[in-house]
């Protein structure tokens, strides 16, 4: 699947870029196994796309077993605005901010 149109990326990345502490059993980050019962994905769909977005290095891995995940915002202001990965994150036209938000 090509990454611009990879939905289940998008989901996966928004997710970990919004994520607040009250979505995760721990401060460092959300498991892999959390993260595809909260987005209603199978979990090795959720492990490959997870893989892609280490190998862009915008989100940090803690521990072993479990491996928690963490949006790193750092690295994801230093990427390439060229980068498919960046493009489809920063693409909001789709996205229900009221999922990562409360207006209250």
């Amino acid at each position: 699947m090509e990454i611009s149109t990879d939905a289940e990326l998008k989901k996966i990345g928004l997710e970990l870029m919004f994520l607040t502490p009250e979505k995760c059993s721990r401060s460092e980050g959300i498991s892999a196994v959390e993260l595809a019962k909260l987005l209603d994905i199978p979990l090795e769909t959720v492990k490959k796309k997870l893989k892609i977005l280490l190998e862009r290095e915008i989100i940090r891995v803690y521990g072993i077993n479990p491996k928690l995940w963490k949006f790193d915002e750092y690295q994801f202001q230093k990427m390439d605005e060229e980068d498919e990965v960046y493009k489809l994150l920063c693409n909001f036209d789709d996205v229900d901010f009221d999922r990562y938000f409360s207006y209250n």
